[in-house]
């Protein structure tokens, strides 16, 4: 969850990682718990990191890129699109046979939206932010992350401020919620 280092070295330590899930995900033969356990992992791990996002680096990308507006509400549009599918996944069965077909926009849409903010956003914002803005931006991620909701939210408010007054509140429920059930325990 927190990797430490600047805010881009950070966020692509989170995009290997739910990478390495979506190949455990495209490994796997069956549905059951086994699978359920590791959709709730990927859920709790891009949960957490788009709150992040929303919260600090896309603040940021407002305020240092040139044309940053633009680039923001795309990537939070990604994101959207991306907790609708988390949402669907939450509510679907294992078994039933939509479960493929939304791990693959799932993962499709990830794949998308890393791939852009990887070529695009974070060397834009390399070229224009210090190596200590980067690094405070790291730390405020993480420090979102340790607070952030682990459950899908779509209609939640997300950018600043709605989203930084909420998101500690929501989080708190998800994970009390999470040691009550188990869930993201695997």
């Amino acid at each position: 969850m927190g990797h430490g280092g600047n805010v881009l070295a950070e966020l692509m330590t989170d995009h290997r990682e739910v990478e390495e899930m979506f190949s455990r995900i495209e490994a796997m033969t069956g549905g059951g718990q086994e699978l359920r356990d590791l959709v709730d992992d990927v859920t709790i791990e891009l949960v957490r990191h788009s709150v992040a996002e929303e919260q600090y680096l896309y603040p940021a990308v407002r305020e240092y890129i040139e044309g940053g507006d633009r680039l923001a509400d795309k990537e939070i549009a990604d994101h959207g699109r991306v907790e609708e599918l988390l949402k669907q996944l939450e509510k679907t069965d294992t078994e039933d046979p939509r479960t493929g077909s939304l791990l693959h926009q799932l993962m499709t849409e990830v794949s998308d939206h890393v791939q852009d903010e990887e070529t695009n956003l974070f060397p834009k914002l390399r070229q224009v932010c210090s190596p200590e803005t980067l690094d405070e931006l790291g730390d405020k991620v993480r420090r979102a992350k340790a607070m952030a909701p682990t459950r899908p939210h779509p209609s939640a408010p997300d950018t600043p401020p709605g989203n930084k007054l909420l998101a500690p509140g929501v989080g708190l429920v998800d994970r009390a919620r999470d040691f009550v059930t188990g869930r993201g325990k695997s």
